[in-house]
C-alpha cells in the first residue's frame, strides 16, 4: 500500500538522543517502507491517512510474553502471591488443564489485546511442551499471529527439569529430554526462522529459567546450537533474590555469573525481569552487551521490585520492555507497560534519593530517571536491537513501516496537554488507536481489527474459563 500520513500533531521516532523527535508532519510509505518525512505533497494514486489530533509512534516491540496465560488473568489462588507461590498456585496448577482449543484462545487474546495497543511484534516464550504433546504448539503460534498479521518471535520453552519431584507432575508437566529440545529446535528453526531484518518469523531457543530447566551442561551445549544455528537465546533470571538463593546453594556464585560460565552472556542474549542484581552483575550484563526484558507491571503485581534499567542501560545492556503473561500482569498490553516503565524507573530513582545533609543530592536525580522518549525507546527501537530486527523499531526513512497512531482529541485525560507528544504514554488508559501498521499493512484501524468480533472473543474466553475451572 502506498500512503501517506499527514498533518500530525507530533512524531516520537524511537531513536535516542535530539532525533526521538521529528517535526513531520508528514510520512510517505511506498512498498511497505517509510521513504520520507518531513512536509510532503500528495501524489498521484497515493492513499491518505489524515492524523490530525493525532501523535505518531513506532509501533511497540514486545520482547516478553507468555501468551497461553492469557485465560489465566487474576486467578484468585495466585493474586497476592510472590513469585515461587504464584507458579504452584497459577500456572503450575492450571496450564496442565488447557487442552489445544484453550491454547489457541488464549493466544488470540493475547495477540489481540497487544495489537488493539500498537503492537507489531511479539516475542512470546512458551514454555507449554510435554512428551506426547498431541497438538503442535508452535505452529499455533505462527498461525494466530499471521492471522493478525502480526510480526512473531517463537522462543522456545520448556526443559529437562522440573521444580516438583517426577511423581507429582501431570503428563503436560513433565520435561522434555535434551535430544528431543534441541531436535524441535533445528526443526523449528528449518521451518519458520527468517533471518530478514524485518522477519516476520524468528525462533528463538530459549529454555525457561537457566537455575531450574536445565542443568550447565545443557545450558552450555543450548548456547552453542543456538549460535550455530544463527539463532537467539532468551530466558528468565534474577526476577526474585530467590534465585540468588538457588544459584549460590548449588553453584556458590550469583545467577549473572552462573550464565558466564556456561555461554549464555552476548548481544545475542537477553533476559526477562532481572530485578535482583548486584553491582558486579549489572557491570558484567553491560561488558557483554546482554539485553533485558524489562515487565515492570509483572514484577510490581509479584512483589519482586523495580529493575535498575537506568544503571543496566548506563553499563551497556540492552533495554526492552516486555508485558509478561497475563496471569501476573492483567493489563498485558505495550501501552501500559511504556506508563508503568516510566512511572516505575522514576519512583525508584526518588526511592533512592539521599538528603543532601547526608551527602546526597536529594531528588534531582529522579528527575532524569527515565523520559517519555526513553521509554518509547526501550519499547521500540531497544525490543528490535535484541530480537536482532534492525528494519524496525523507528520511524526514519528506510525502514519498514511499523507505525502506531494515536488519536488525542476524542479523550478528556489528553485535553490540555502542553505536549502532545507525551500523551499515549504520560497520560496512561486505554488506547485510542486509529491505525497500526505493521510493514505497511494496515492491522487496526480506529480501535478495530478487521473481521474480529470482540464480543463473541470475550464469549469464547469466559466460557474457556469455566471449562477451566470445571476440570479441577
Amino acid at each position: 500500500m502506498n500512503l501517506l500520513i499527514r498533518n500530525a500533531l507530533a512524531i516520537l521516532t524511537g531513536l535516542p538522543g535530539a532525533a526521538a523527535r521529528h517535526a513531520g508532519p508528514d510520512i510517505r510509505i511506498r512498498g511497505g517502507k517509510i521513504q520520507a518525512m518531513g512536509s510532503l505533497q500528495p501524489e498521484a494514486g497515493e492513499q491518505q491517512f489524515d492524523a490530525a489530533g493525532c501523535v505518531v509512534y513506532p509501533a511497540w516491540v514486545n520482547t516478553h510474553h507468555h501468551l497461553f496465560q492469557s485465560l489465566l488473568k487474576g486467578d484468585p489462588m495466585g493474586l497476592n502471591a510472590t513469585l515461587t507461590p504464584w507458579l504452584t498456585a497459577t500456572p503450575m496448577r492450571l496450564r496442565p488443564l488447557m487442552d489445544e482449543h484453550d491454547f489457541r484462545l488464549a493466544a488470540r487474546i493475547g495477540l489481540v489485546e497487544l495489537a488493539l495497543s500498537g503492537c507489531a511484534t511479539v516475542a512470546d516464550h512458551n514454555y507449554h511442551y510435554f512428551p506426547g504433546m498431541p497438538y503442535d504448539g508452535s505452529a499455533i503460534l505462527f498461525e494466530e499471529a499471521d492471522a493478525l498479521g502480526l510480526r512473531f518471535v517463537l522462543c522456545r520453552g520448556g526443559g529437562t527439569l522440573s521444580r516438583l519431584p517426577g511423581d507429582q507432575l501431570p503428563p503436560a508437566s513433565r520435561p522434555e529430554t535434551l535430544d528431543a529440545f534441541l531436535t524441535d529446535i533445528e526443526s523449528l528453526a528449518k521451518r519458520f526462522h527468517d533471518a530478514a531484518p524485518d522477519g516476520m518469523h524468528r525462533i528463538v531457543v530459549a529454555p525457561t529459567t537457566p537455575p531450574h530447566s536445565m542443568r550447565p551442561e545443557e545450558l552450555r551445549e543450548t548456547a552453542a546450537v543456538a549460535r550455530k544455528l544463527g539463532l537467539r537465546l532468551h530466558s528468565h533470571l534474577s526476577e526474585t533474590v530467590d534465585y540468588h538463593d538457588v544459584v549460590h546453594r548449588q553453584y556458590a556464585t550469583t545467577p549473572v555469573k552462573f550464565c558466564e560460565s556456561v555461554d549464555w552472556l552476548g548481544p545475542d542474549v537477553w533476559f526477562a525481569h532481572l530485578v535482583k542484581l548486584d553491582d558486579d552483575e549489572i557491570a558484567l550484563l553491560g561488558k557483554t552487551r546482554t539485553g533485558i526484558a524489562h515487565c515492570p507491571q509483572s514484577n510490581g503485581r509479584l512483589g519482586s521490585g523495580i529493575a535498575p534499567v537506568r544503571q543496566l542501560e548506563a553499563a551497556g545492556a540492552q533495554i526492552s520492555i516486555g508485558v509478561d503473561g497475563a496471569a501476573s500482569n492483567e493489563a498485558a498490553d505495550m501501552l501500559s507497560e511504556v506508563h508503568a516503565a516510566w512511572l516505575m524507573q522514576r519512583a525508584r530513582a526518588g526511592e533512592d534519593a539521599v538528603a543532601k545533609y547526608r551527602g546526597g543530592h536529594g531528588e534531582a536525580e529522579a528527575a532524569a530517571a527515565a523520559t517519555v522518549e526513553d521509554v518509547v525507546r526501550w519499547g521500540s527501537a531497544g525490543g528490535a536491537a535484541v530480537l536482532g530486527l534492525d528494519a524496525v523499531g523507528t520511524l526514519a526513512p528506510g525502514q519498514t513501516a511499523d507505525i502506531a497512531i494515536y488519536g488525542l482529541d476524542r479523550d478528556p485525560r489528553y485535553f490540555g496537554l502542553h505536549d502532545p507528544a507525551i500523551g499515549p504514554v504520560a497520560s496512561g488508559g486505554a488506547a485510542d488507536l486509529r491505525l497500526l501498521l505493521v510493514g505497511g499493512r494496515e492491522i487496526v484501524r480506529n480501535g478495530q481489527i478487521p473481521g474480529l468480533d470482540i464480543h463473541e472473543l470475550g464469549a469464547q474466553a469466559r466460557k474457556a474459563v469455566a471449562g477451566l475451572l470445571a476440570r479441577l
